[in-house]
């Protein structure tokens, strides 16, 4: 491991230097980067010394405990010998994990789109539960999240919602909430009492820049329409709402959330661009998926992932078979923990097919 480590440290000294460098920080892509690797590599750095350190101390007490000329000296060591020990078991988990390569898409931004499935009128409502929990579960992360498109259920929630997330490493968490969301309640509209089951699809897309994906405006169809919805004096006067439709793969975007045409035009374009790197996208994790037969899923739209029991109190990810009685803490955006589980059962998977231990 001190081998890895070293190397390690070579890298965080290269890429020290190359950060400050003119034409590093002349060139936006390399900069952004590099200055991602140094994040990374700089924590890396610091469990090297901290593993450094302990195992110094390790050497240290022995050595005391052989001479063993100092009684006091010698209960010290014991004690120290006994914490560095304890510790550096986890030290060593926590440093193996860190040493998984990391997926490129992680540090992403992305588009989330949350679509009513089955269920009528209840799915609508279970559609805006889970944009509310998103969006309080972002706010609790310090991430920025901004309403691209909506279509508002007939009683309340959506029959569909697009809003785009900004922050840190938010593909790298918000990706295993892809696929179908299954809700069990009874709905506001029953009179019987009865428990109906419902359903939302959850699309996480990884925001593509454009040298991800080049766009040719030739293959786009352009349709302006008037913005429905809040939105002031010009709703439904003006042809500020913005549909593409990109001809060769059938794939539509839509923005309507900004007063301005040219505003609308981008986020559209931005929702496009983000759909067709999608797509490869997930052609790509299908075929890693298939390699090594993967626990977690994080690009099946039909796979349904997860069900939210209220007259249990329970949420269960059938995934990898975890329950939570925490239902109300969960929907209410307290979702670290379902994360946290997907996150670990991903990392041990890779940790399985590393060559590096």
């Amino acid at each position: 491991m001190l081998e890895r480590l070293q190397y390690v440290k070579q890298r965080f000294d290269e890429v020290s230097d190359l950060i400050i460098q003119p034409d590093v920080i002349a060139d936006q892509r390399r900069y952004v980067e590099l200055n991602k690797e140094y994040k990374d590599l700089k924590a890396l750095v610091e469990k090297r010394e901290e593993y450094v350190l302990l195992t110094s101390n390790i050497d240290e007490a022995n050595e005391i405990i052989a001479d063993g000329g100092d009684d006091e000296m010698v209960e010290m060591a014991k004690m120290q010998l006994e914490e560095a020990k304890e510790r550096l078991p986890q030290l060593e988990e926590e440093i193996k994990y860190m040493l998984i390569p990391k997926d490129p898409e992680d540090a992403k931004n992305v588009m989330v789109e949350i679509r009513a499935g089955t269920g009528g009128d209840e799915a609508s409502i279970f559609a805006g539960d889970l944009y509310r929990m998103y969006t309080k579960y972002c706010e609790g992360k310090g991430w920025r999240t901004s309403l691209v498109d909506m279509n508002e259920g007939t009683s309340g929630g959506f029959k569909e919602i697009v809003f785009e997330v900004s922050g840190e490493d938010v593909y790298g968490t918000l990706k295993f909430e892809a696929g179908v969301h299954r809700v069990q309640r009874v709905p506001q509209t029953e009179t019987q009492g009865r428990v109906h089951t419902s359903a939302a699809t959850v699309m996480v897309l990884p925001e593509a820049e454009e040298f991800d994906v080049q766009i040719d405006m030739n293959d786009v169809r352009i349709d302006l329409f008037c913005s429905s919805g809040p939105g002031g004096q010009s709703v439904n006067t003006t042809k500020s709402a913005v549909r593409l439709t990109h001809v060769p793969t059938g794939l539509v975007a839509q923005c309507q959330d900004q007063k301005s045409q040219h505003k609308n035009k981008d986020k559209a374009l931005q929702v496009l661009r983000s759909r067709l790197y999608e797509m490869e996208l997930a052609k790509k994790q299908e075929e890693d998926a298939q390699k090594r037969n993967s626990q977690v899923s994080s690009g099946d739209r039909s796979a349904k992932i997860r069900t939210y029991n209220y007259p249990q109190g329970r949420v269960t990810d059938h995934r990898i078979g975890l329950t939570l009685y925490d239902l109300d803490g969960i929907i209410n955006g307290n979702l670290q923990k379902v994360i946290d589980e997907l996150q670990l059962v991903a990392n041990t998977e890779k940790l399985k097919e590393s060559e590096v231990f």
